[in-house]
């Protein structure tokens, strides 16, 4: 389509907004979008629809088919109330949860969305106030809801907003539900297609009896409460960056016995425009450089932050060198892995029946300790929803120990079935407590774990392409890959290739293909050379991004070795990172 073709398809859509019913404020907004010189905001918030994928909607906010307004969250809203109706029509009463972060608007779009569910018969239970994604989805399994949503754009910058939706089980949806609650969003394509009025008789305000119930469950996830008797006093300094941990985190840290909880005062401070950072996520250095300073202050043991709506969890420790270090997803993966595998195995509750769970992209070395302490692993796609697949999956057939993700996420626990920052802080400080209890810091227990399984080193970088013309470019990228694949990378053999589109892995070495044993295709490329490299390369299904993981290993015999085994991994990911800047010149 050229350029005039656009506008012109641009102005006709947002010509329909001034024309049909929509409110006094939007038209006057899209009025100043048709009207303004330079048109890029008016095409970026009207060239498509937002799309209502498979782990519901994020966005910027703002006017327009492709933006978080009350109209594309009212649709989405009508949509899954279609759904539901014509999926549980032989039940009493359908009901579901609601729940929201900190985002500008949240509340507001919480609030239409218990309008519109609650004015086709169904019975909302609407949290008073913000409260974490794990808490929704423990709650929807704690009232026996059909479904329930939370609105949150989770670590994006605060300009956006998202709209997260859940099953019956707790879990965001996968295949069949998914795909048909899409196709019912996509029915609504008139703003009188939504049922806005709402009945107030089929809302409930839910709050302290679910924080209790939440909290409560936690608690029996403990491992070693000695340990945590013995250094209840453990200094931890603990940041929500402005979110939905604020109250509940600490809470939980109580109840599991911890005493000295050291608060970040400016950052508890509720707030949608996250005024103390940048970017409110905990993958970012700066987001925690207020709470490592608090940690200075205080001579603390621990700096634990999770993100704007609580399911994701950052930690910083003190090196060898007494510096303070962020800790990434990956090890702080390890870091629970390691734990939770050892402590049930001394504490006698491993049966033979048990397992934990990882994505493609997380690092490799928890098939080590898996493997190696003979615990089934299961790999799953990048996203919660497909851990949570797997917990449903062996439901009553074997026994979850936990799972992970290397960006940010665990779940300790199966009475959620979203990755969940308090259930992850409680247990991380009890890990401290208990790696004190032996004679190590958590970074001594995590070189330990190294020397143990090898030695591994991994690296994030994102490639952000925004807009149509961003999208495009990220999908030509894509393309490029899989026709013209690399034969060597960094200097090293690619001998192996995994296609998660066509679901085919290659055998470069033998020149054999074989089938990929996954529940769906996924737009993922991953890479594996004779040096025991890995890299995956993936879209962002949330942001305009392509994202590269790159792994790299390497041997480390005690822990006077990691200055140079890190050095060295440095280097080479450094290597890796050249080598795709040269091909895609970012």
């Amino acid at each position: 389509m050229d350029n005039n073709s656009l506008l012109n398809e641009v102005m006709t859509k947002a010509q329909r907004w001034l024309d049909e019913n929509y409110d006094d404020e939007t038209k006057i907004e899209v009025k100043r979008l048709m009207n303004a010189e330079d048109k890029t905001e008016l095409i970026d918030s009207f060239y498509r629809d937002l799309e209502f994928g498979t782990g519901g909607l994020r966005g910027i906010m703002g006017v327009g088919t492709n933006r978080m307004n009350i109209y594309t969250v009212g649709a989405a809203t009508q949509g899954l109330s279609n759904y539901l109706n014509a999926q549980f029509k032989d039940i009493p009463q359908i009901s579901v949860v609601i729940g929201h972060d900190c985002r500008n608007n949240s509340r507001r779009f919480a609030e239409i969305s218990a309008n519109i569910f609650s004015a086709n018969g169904i019975k909302v239970f609407l949290f008073d106030e913000l409260r974490p994604t794990p808490e929704v989805s423990f709650a929807i399994r704690h009232l026996g809801c059909q479904s329930g949503i939370i609105l949150t754009a989770s670590h994006n910058p605060k300009e956006y907003n998202g709209y997260k939706a859940y099953w019956n089980d707790g879990a965001q949806m996968v295949t069949p539900h998914d795909e048909n609650v899409i196709t019912e969003v996509n029915k609504i394509s008139q703003i009188d297609h939504i049922k806005f009025e709402g009945n107030s008789a089929l809302v409930q305000f839910i709050g302290e009896e679910i924080d209790k119930a939440f909290t409560d469950a936690i608690k029996t996830l403990s491992l070693s409460p000695e340990s945590i008797r013995r250094h209840s006093d453990m200094k931890i300094v603990y940041t929500p960056i402005h979110g939905t941990g604020v109250k509940l985190i600490p809470r939980a840290l109580k109840a599991y016995g911890f005493t000295n909880i050291i608060a970040v005062p400016e950052q508890n401070v509720v707030s949608g425009d996250f005024p103390t950072v940048v970017s409110p996520n905990p993958e970012e250095p700066a987001a925690l450089d207020l709470a490592v300073k608090k940690a200075i202050e205080t001579n603390a043991d621990l700096v634990m932050a999770s993100d704007p709506d609580g399911d994701r969890l950052g930690i910083a420790v003190k090196n060898d060198k007494n510096e303070w270090i962020l800790v990434n997803g990956n090890q702080t993966a390890l870091l629970f892995i390691y734990y939770l595998i050892r402590r049930w195995k001394e504490t006698g509750r491993i049966k033979g029946n048990e397992y934990i769970v990882k994505t493609i992209v997380t690092t490799e070395i928890i098939k080590q300790i898996a493997d190696r302490n003979q615990i089934e692993m299961f790999d799953c796609f990048t996203g919660f929803k497909w851990i949570a697949a797997v917990i449903r999956e062996n439901e009553g057939k074997k026994t979850y120990i936990g799972g992970g993700e290397e960006s940010y996420g665990f779940l300790p626990e199966d009475f959620a079935r979203d990755k969940d920052a308090v259930s992850s802080c409680t247990m991380m400080a009890e890990i401290a407590a208990w790696a004190k209890d032996n004679g190590k810091s958590l970074f001594e227990l995590l070189q330990d774990i190294y020397i143990e399984y090898g030695f591994g080193k991994e690296k994030g970088i994102s490639v952000v392409r925004k807009g149509k013309t961003g999208a495009e470019e990220i999908a030509q990228m894509m393309a490029d890959f899989r026709q013209f694949p690399p034969k060597e990378i960094a200097g090293s053999r690619v001998i192996l290739i995994k296609d998660y589109a066509s679901l085919q892995m290659t055998n470069v070495l033998t020149s054999t293909v074989s089938d990929l044993i996954m529940p769906t295709t996924s737009n993922v490329l991953q890479y594996f050379t004779e040096d025991g490299t890995k890299i995956s390369v993936r879209p962002s299904g949330t942001e305009p991004k392509i994202k590269f993981y790159i792994e790299v290993r390497g041997e480390m015999k005690n822990r006077s070795d990691y200055d140079k085994v890190d050095a060295a991994a440095l280097d080479k990911i450094e290597a890796v990172r050249i080598f795709f800047k040269n091909i895609i010149l970012f």
